[in-house]
This record gives C-alpha cells, structure tokens and sequence, in this order.
C-alpha cells in the first residue's frame, strides 16, 4: 500500500496561538502512529510560524523509537532549515522552493533540462543534495505535474520527487475532462520518474474525497503527506479515526 506520513503543521499552528504546549504536536503525532500511519511529517519555516526547530529532536526521537520514518520538508535555501535538517538527520528530506511569504507551497522546482531556469535550479540543487546523501538521508524533491522534471530531478541527484497534487484538487472538483487530463499529467509524471529510477511521493490538498481517485490512477505512489485535509477531518473525528479513514484510502 501507498505509505501516508501526517503531517502535523496545523497541530503547530493551533498551539502557537497561545503560550504552552497545547495542543502538543509530540502527542498527536503520537496518536497518528498508534493509529497506523506510516510517518511524521513536518514543514518549518524561518519564521516559526507552526513547527518550531526545538520540535524537531523530539519528533525524531518518537519516530525513531517507533521504528517509522520522519520527513522534513523546506527550503534549503532560507533560513537554518539546510543546518537544522544535517543535525537532525531525518529518514528523508522534501526539498520545496517556497517563500518566507507564501502560506504555504504552491509549486515545484522548475526541472527541466531543457530550459534555462531548470538548468539554474539543478545547479543550485546539487550540492545540497549531495550533502543531505551524504548525512544519509534520501531526498525527494518537489515538482510540478510535468515529464521533463523527472530527468532534471534525477540530475540533480534526487531520490525521489513528491508530486505536488495542488492541481489535481482543483481538477477533482471540476470532474470531466480537466480531472481525467490532470490525472493523465500527473500519470505520466510519476511514469517518467520511475523510468529514471526515482521514487514517487505525492502530496498537497489531498483529502478523502480525491487521494483514493489520485492513487488508483497514478501507479507506483509511494508515499502521500497530508496534513490540512487530515487536521480538518480530525476536528470531527478525532485524530486516530482520522488516520484510519485516510489509511482506508492509501489500501
């Protein structure tokens, strides 16, 4: 089955409203991973606005005593995140060329070979990606739905890359012919990376209406983060039952 690491972000945001720990990121991550989830993952941005770096060595501590993997996702080029993953050393690193500014990520590394600006970002990425391998940790990178970035991804020396699944909510909730064309691109995608010999993870506004439709037609997913979706659906369910529904979908 497809591998889900919950993403605990919003768990962060909500406990940052107010001094203390409450709510305590350790302890639903805790409850995720009793409740079957595969990993933890986590996004933290220089300004600390959700995760916090003193959060991490505790993260990789549970996961470690629990035998799942822990995934960090960022920017290498901001902030401390390049330092703070090496100390840590987690089980993968999902390298995302997102902004101080933005609310959150909303698109891939521009990888295509054939372009200047993905010839740029190879360039830029390489050397970071062979210090992360070097720290033994796989490293994933995040792409748009498009073929070409699957060859720039692997020349980069990436092991993976994670689909950035934006597109295919908006596609789901159109239905018709933009969820099945978006369906074919990210297909094709996941297709191309697998030829060059990457993993496939997937991740971003996927949510139990559309992760099950995305999955059965996109073959080889290893792995979904999902973290929005999930903490929503966990305010009416409770984080365990959560997990399980989104566990039912990954089967």
């Amino acid at each position: 089955m497809t591998s889900l690491s919950v993403n605990i972000n919003k768990i962060a945001t909500l406990r940052n409203q107010r001094a203390g720990e409450v709510p305590s990121v350790l302890k639903f991550a805790a409850i995720a991973l009793d409740a079957g989830a595969h990993g933890i993952t986590v996004h933290p941005r220089p300004d600390e606005r959700h995760i916090r770096g003193s959060d991490l060595a505790p993260l990789s501590a549970l996961c470690k005593a629990r035998g799942v993997e822990f995934n960090i996702e960022g920017n290498p080029f901001e902030g401390r995140w390049l330092e703070q993953v090496l100390a840590i050393r987690p089980d993968q690193a999902t390298l995302v060329p997102d902004a101080n500014d933005q609310k959150t990520s909303d698109h891939g590394f521009p990888l295509d070979p054939g372009t200047a600006a993905g010839r740029v970002s190879m360039h830029l990425l390489q050397p970071v990606v062979a210090r992360l391998k070097a720290a033994g940790i796989r490293v994933s990178l995040f792409v748009d739905p498009e073929p070409a970035h699957a060859q720039g991804a692997k020349l980069a020396g990436a092991d993976r890359i994670e689909l950035y699944t934006e597109g295919w909510a908006h596609a789901f909730n159109q239905g018709g012919s933009a969820r099945a064309g978006m369906l074919a691109a990210y297909g094709a995608t996941a297709k191309a990376a697998q030829a060059e010999g990457l993993g496939v993870n997937a991740g971003h506004d996927l949510s139990l209406d559309n992760l099950q439709p995305f999955l059965a037609g996109v073959s080889g997913v290893l792995e979904v983060s999902i973290g929005h979706a999930l903490t929503a659906d966990a305010l009416e369910l409770g984080m365990a039952q959560a997990v399980r529904k989104y566990l039912a979908c990954c089967r």
